[in-house]
Order: C-alpha cells, then sequence, then structure tokens
C-alpha cells in the first residue's frame, strides 16, 4: 500500500474519489476521531458509516446506530434493530 499523505486523500477525496474517502475513514479510525468519521460519512463514505456501526454497537450506543443509520449507512438500523430485539 502506497503512503500517501492525508492532503492528497483529502485532494482526491473532493474530487469525489470513493477509495480516498475510504482510506481517509481508516486514517481517523486508526487516530480515534469519531468526528472526522461522521464527517466522512456525511460526505457519502459507506465506509465510515461501517467504522462508526462498529464502534456504537462495541459501545451499546443506540443513539449513534440512529444517527449513523439516519446519515445514510442502513447497516446501523439493521444493528439497532437487532440490539433492541434482546
Amino acid at each position: 500500500m502506497t503512503n500517501v499523505d492525508r492532503a492528497t486523500l483529502r485532494a482526491l477525496a473532493d474530487e469525489g474519489n470513493e477509495q480516498a474517502l475510504d482510506r481517509l475513514a481508516d486514517l481517523a479510525e486508526a487516530r480515534g476521531d469519531v468526528a472526522e468519521l461522521s464527517e466522512l460519512l456525511d460526505e457519502g463514505c459507506m465506509h465510515a458509516g461501517k467504522l462508526l456501526t462498529r464502534r456504537a454497537v462495541a459501545a451499546g450506543d443506540l443513539l449513534e446506530l440512529q444517527r449513523v443509520c439516519d446519515a445514510g449507512y442502513e447497516e446501523a438500523g439493521v444493528e439497532l434493530e437487532r440490539l433492541l430485539g434482546r
């Protein structure tokens, strides 16, 4: 994997490159930057939604799951329903 700096990834993402968005999400996840993950999800990055969903499930954060689902990552809704069904 080529080591690309964050600024280059951001520029590519701004041009609509989904792989760059995914890489930015991975970097944000590695830093534990939930705010950036949320921003990336708002930009349409479903990988960020997946990472946020994983975090919310681990924490049992139902409100966050609802927010992620509302932002467009449907799998968060599936996890929310699963947790509510317990």
